[in-house]
């Protein structure tokens, strides 16, 4: 089965992390994955770091990172994210390329998280594939390296190989895996928990917490999407949503999916069952209540819309919920 196709599977990943990595870039990773989990309630993702001999690794920030062991290439299954920043090529030893080589074999995933392409270049690892690489570095990259189909683009996944060209294209990056194995509703619901594209992206348009992370170019989405955010109990139907973006619904649904990748009604779904999701989870009301308060007709649509988001049904959250928070209540 491919790593990142839908599951609710726990996921666990190796990151190894090289020395004078910005600490934005480990956090690029692991934030992400820290959000998944806390919004499910469940670790879902569960991440191991390692640094080439085990010691702390000092980033760019001064401030060092402890690691899980040194690492070594052993028969791991799990996908391995390569980390580095700058002087990369004080790490890239005859032993770590060897290393790199040897547990690809065995790797379901291996990832170039910026200048961690370099490395599995350097490794033979990138051979006849396309590579994602930070623009400063873009040309030198594609001179050193022929054989590596160098693309301008955030990230690249081919294959069992990816690559990412910098930090924020790291979050993007994780975005896309939890969206592929939980749903646009999870990566929707993550992505709100990053403000990080500047403003002048947006022009005029004030930048909302649905917004966040999606790097809505086109005015008018941001625009029906503050509605959509604006009437949750009350959904608004397309027509009347395009009327008042000022565009037809065709063209609406043109834009949402050239912008964002999702059609309007899919957006308009999570965002009105995240916000479900948080009443379940945060309040007492009744499902009927939190139906009623999110737009649905009924508490039995309401499930199943929930259920099919999210694989489990609203009970079903409570009630895990409440047996997590009784088990690291009982003494040990």
């Amino acid at each position: 089965m491919p790593v990142f196709t839908s599951t609710n599977r726990p996921l666990d990943i190796d990151l190894l992390v090289l020395p004078e990595t910005n600490l934005i870039l480990i956090a690029s990773v692991i934030e992400p994955l820290r959000g998944a989990n806390r919004i499910c309630g469940a670790d879902i993702y569960r991440w191991r770091l390692f640094t080439p001999d085990g010691s702390p690794v000092e980033t760019t920030s001064h401030i060092p990172v402890p690691a899980s062991g040194s690492f070594r290439p052993a028969g791991d299954s799990a996908p391995l994210f390569v980390l580095a920043s700058y002087n990369w090529r004080r790490s890239a030893t005859q032993t770590l390329k060897m290393q790199l080589s040897q547990t690809a074999r065995h790797r379901s995933m291996m990832a170039g998280i910026e200048s961690g392409s370099w490395l599995l270049a350097e490794a033979s690892l990138l051979d006849n594939v396309s590579a994602a690489v930070h623009w400063e570095d873009f040309e030198d990259f594609a001179l050193a390296y022929p054989q590596v189909r160098a693309v301008k683009d955030r990230f690249v996944i081919d294959g069992k190989r990816i690559t990412t060209a910098g930090s924020l294209p790291t979050v993007d990056l994780m975005l896309e895996i939890i969206r592929r194995r939980q749903g646009y509703s999870l990566a929707l619901e993550v992505s709100r928990l990053f403000i990080y594209e500047p403003a002048a992206v947006y022009g005029a348009v004030e930048l909302s917490p649905s917004t966040a992370g999606l790097r809505m170019r086109d005015p008018r989405v941001a625009q029906a999407v503050r509605l959509m955010e604006e009437n949750i109990e009350q959904p608004l139907v397309l027509t009347r949503l395009a009327r008042r973006v000022g565009v037809s619904a065709r063209h609406l649904q043109a834009l949402f999916q050239e912008s964002i990748g999702a059609p309007p009604h899919v957006h308009y779904l999570a965002l009105r069952l995240n916000a479900a999701r948080r009443k379940v989870i945060e309040t007492k009301e009744s499902f009927a209540e939190i139906a009623a308060a999110t737009g649905f007709n009924s508490a039995s649509a309401f499930s199943r819309s929930y259920r099919g988001s999210f694989s489990e049904s609203p009970s079903g959250t409570r009630q895990r919920l409440r047996r997590r928070s009784t088990a690291k209540a009982e003494p040990t």
